[in-house]
């Protein structure tokens, strides 16, 4: 930093020595020149002259050419901007003796008195108000004291008729106060360090010193080559000072900041070449990533749920404002320079165009697709929770489910597609051939994959007919298991012991939803022929209010469990149907509660589950036959227990 102020130093002491080399016209002089070339007869000599002149001067054959022309009048610039370089300090002498005779003439100070004493007003009135009113350290309590400033100094500038020369003078260097104020309120409330916070500082300064003395120069009677040496002289400081900030700020090895430090030379010979669309697409592409990321911190700062509507549209709106605002400028610095090299090629001049157009349409697919975005995927967090809902809300987000991943597949392909061809359109390429011969593959297509059509197609209707929903367990054909997810030709199903099948919409057929509404669950139980039924029934009937009462198990209830009587006898009982109606998919888990439940009361109130039997059967009716085989049994056993002690 202390060479570069070296350099500085030295060179505003080479134009003070060339000052006084070379002194500066006698007023009277310069006021007898203003008079004579307002004189008519000599304005109309000059144009004689003029037209005389430029009849003269042949055209070469070389300057039939564009390329030519452009090198040609850059040649001449660059040299009429090295030539005036040394007329620098004798011009801003007098531009300077010019405004302070004019103000003097009028009874008024110089103008630099005039300048503090504005300044000093408006920092007089900010402490006023940074006295009275609460100190805040967000942006908008950095913003309101400059706000202060300005209209403080605001309200005496446009009060006073100003001589016209100071006038023009103090605009220029007011504003570009005012401004420099403006972007260190800001560069305070970013996130850097002090080091690069201060370096931004002082290059922002001397950009707006820069553009305000380019503005006052004219008016004050500064010729326009010395007004563009002065602003190729202050592009040198400027250069210096990023590449100095590049070397001892930036993060990063040597190789990146030697390419970033040569990139700012390329930029700078750019803007040399007054090639200032080029030069500004290069600084876009150097600081344009960095401020969107900033604008969009600070924007959400705004809004306490980033997911949000309001969220996304706030940060994507502020973003897609910076990108709008630099393609507006970039479009109106193209436009002010109309003698660039390729302002003199229609095409290049409907590409440029036709680019900056297609940047607007893509931010405004993208803020849209966003939003939309945004709100589906909202959508679908609440609808993953169904627990305290009624059925048919329930239901509603079940469907939400199943169609909303269908439907942002598709917007996303609709906004690309659209995107796209709206942009090919502005860049000069005819979409209706395209179109044409998209429809044509498209039916090409068509006829080739009969199978894909076909799927897409049954997949859409058994969307329409609400079939299935994700997380519902269905079963077609060969296939079961939960629904997770869709696509547009195929389903995902997850069986319950882990496989997952992907089928083909077309390969469904009918389908059976077991998780749709309620489901009545019947099983069986065999008792002794001697049991009491009524008893049974009424043991039934406590069994299943004391389910319905459980914590666990009553929410998924809808019928309580009820016996509905003698199915059938069986050959070892009596056969007792039970049912129940439960919500779909706990039927199992309930099943299994019930029948723990219903062996232990039964047992426990002397009702016995049947058991298979066998019965010999004959004429001996006091069972003398049934003893005397059971006791050939037990006379076999004690022999075969008593052999191995032989």
């Amino acid at each position: 930093m202390k060479w570069l102020l070296s350099f500085t130093a030295a060179f505003f002491f080479a134009l003070s020595a060339l000052a006084q080399a070379q002194p500066a016209a006698p007023q009277q002089k310069i006021d007898e020149l203003v008079r004579l070339l307002q004189d008519p007869e000599v304005k109309a000599w000059l144009d004689s002259r003029k037209q005389e002149s430029g009849a003269a001067t042949p055209a070469t054959p070389a300057g039939n050419s564009t390329l030519a022309n452009w090198e040609a009048g850059a040649r001449a610039r660059v040299h009429a901007i090295l030539s005036a370089i040394p007329a620098i300090p004798a011009e801003v002498t007098a531009a300077a003796t010019r405004a302070r005779s004019e103000a003097a003439s009028r009874g008024y100070a110089p103008v630099f008195l005039i300048f503090g004493g504005l300044v000093a007003f408006g920092l007089a009135a900010e402490a006023i108000y940074r006295r009275f009113a609460a100190r805040r350290d967000a942006l908008l309590g950095r913003l309101i004291p400059v706000g202060i400033f300005a209209g403080a100094m605001g309200i005496v500038f446009f009060a006073v008729e100003w001589p016209p020369l100071a006038r023009v003078t103090l605009l220029a260097y007011l504003s570009a106060f005012i401004l420099f104020r403006l972007v260190a309120a800001l560069l305070s409330a970013a996130a850097m360090g002090a080091s690069l916070r201060r370096r931004l500082l002082i290059l922002f300064g001397l950009v707006c010193f820069a553009g305000a003395t380019a503005a006052a120069s004219e008016p004050l009677g500064v010729s326009p080559d010395v007004i563009k040496a002065i602003t190729y002289c202050f592009s040198v400081l400027g250069l210096l000072l990023a590449i100095e900030a590049v070397w001892s700020v930036w993060e990063g090895s040597r190789a990146r900041k030697a390419a970033i430090a040569a990139f700012l030379v390329v930029l700078w010979l750019v803007w040399c070449l007054n090639m200032r669309g080029l030069f500004w697409i290069g600084i876009y592409a150097l600081v344009l990533p960095g401020i969107l990321n900033a604008v969009g911190r600070f924007a959400l700062s705004f809004t306490s749920d980033p997911g949000s509507l309001r969220g996304i549209l706030i940060a994507r709106g502020a973003r897609a404002a910076v990108i709008a605002l630099a393609v507006g400028w970039l479009a109106l610095v193209w436009q002010l320079n109309p003698d660039t090299l390729g302002q003199r090629d229609p095409m290049i001049v409907a590409l440029f165009y036709g680019g900056l157009k297609s940047v607007l349409i893509l931010v405004v697919a993208d803020l849209l697709w966003q939003a939309a975005r945004g709100w589906i995927d909202r959508t679908l967090r609440i609808s993953t929770s169904t627990t305290s809902l009624a059925p048919a809300d329930a239901a509603r987000r079940a469907r939400f489910r199943t169609l909303l991943p269908i439907f942002r597949n598709a917007l996303a392909v609709a906004v690309a597609v659209m995107a796209g061809l709206i942009v090919l359109a502005q860049l000069g390429v005819q979409i209706g051939p395209l179109i044409a011969g998209a429809g044509i593959f498209g039916v090409a297509i068509g006829f080739g994959s009969q199978t894909l059509v076909k799927d897409v197609i049954n997949g859409v209707f058994y969307m329409l007919d609400d079939a299935f929903r994700v997380g519902e367990y269905i079963q077609a054909k060969d296939y079961k298991g939960t629904v997770e997810s869709f696509s547009l030709r195929s389903v995902r199903l997850r069986h319950h012991r882990g496989p997952v099948f992907t089928v083909p919409f077309s390969e469904l057929g009918a389908v059976e939803n077991m998780s749709r509404d309620w489901v009545i669950d019947k099983f069986r139980i065999t008792v002794g022929f001697d049991t009491d039924i009524d008893k049974a029934r009424k043991l039934t009937k406590k069994i299943g209010a004391e389910l319905i009462e459980d914590p666990e198990l009553g929410q998924h209830f809808i019928e309580p469990l009820k016996m509905k009587g003698v199915e059938q006898f069986g050959d070892y009982g009596i056969v007792l149907s039970f049912a129940m109606t439960t919500v779909p998919g706990m039927q199992t888990y309930i099943r299994r509660k019930a029948y723990a439940r219903i062996r232990e009361v039964f047992l426990a109130n002397g009702i016995a589950f049947a058991q298979p039997t066998v019965q010999v059967g004959g004429d001996d009716k006091g069972g003398g036959a049934a003893a005397a085989a059971a006791q050939a049994i037990r006379a076999q056993q004690a022999a075969n227990t008593a052999a191995p002690a032989k």
